[in-house]
């Protein structure tokens, strides 16, 4: 297994998914539940195989992460062959960008000397998809970039 197996969460939300990839594998319903019965190592060489399958669908599509923590925010533009990286940083201790408050003393203060921003960018050092699930695994949401484009763009200007 590449990736992880799904939560039982997540199959429950691609069950048309998995039918069909077993359907593409000529597995019906009741084929399906006698590979459960008879065969579970079976049954779970193929849970694996189609959560890699969807993993490896959802990281090559990805491209921002996001990754909060209480005085860090840790933005991810991911490219093919490299990821760029914004780093904010709350040099008040206090302020805690898990919270309503934190963020928006972040808004009223981004541009100030009470935050860092450090940006980046690096080679991927394993496969792309492979270095995107290693910073899920890390904590790392999927995210639509809105944050990063935004900040990125003031930083441009």
């Amino acid at each position: 297994m590449k990736y992880k197996r799904l939560t039982k969460e997540q199959f429950e939300a691609l069950h048309q998914e998995f039918a069909n990839f077993l359907a593409s594998q000529s597995i019906d319903k009741k084929e399906w539940d006698e590979i459960k019965s008879n065969k579970p190592e079976v049954a779970e060489q193929e849970l694996d195989v189609f959560s890699d399958l969807i993993w490896e669908g959802v990281l090559t599509n990805a491209q921002f992460l996001e990754h909060f923590s209480k005085n860090h925010i840790f933005l991810f533009h991911c490219q093919q062959d490299f990821i760029q990286s914004m780093v904010i940083k709350s040099l008040i201790t206090h302020v805690d960008f898990l919270t309503k408050d934190g963020l928006q003393w972040l808004s009223e203060n981004l541009f100030t000397d009470t935050v860092e921003i450090h940006m980046g960018k690096k080679n991927y050092e394993t496969e792309r998809n492979t270095a995107i699930f290693d910073l899920i695994t890390q904590g790392a949401i999927l995210s639509d970039g809105q944050l990063y484009i935004q900040i990125n763009t003031i930083i441009q200007s």
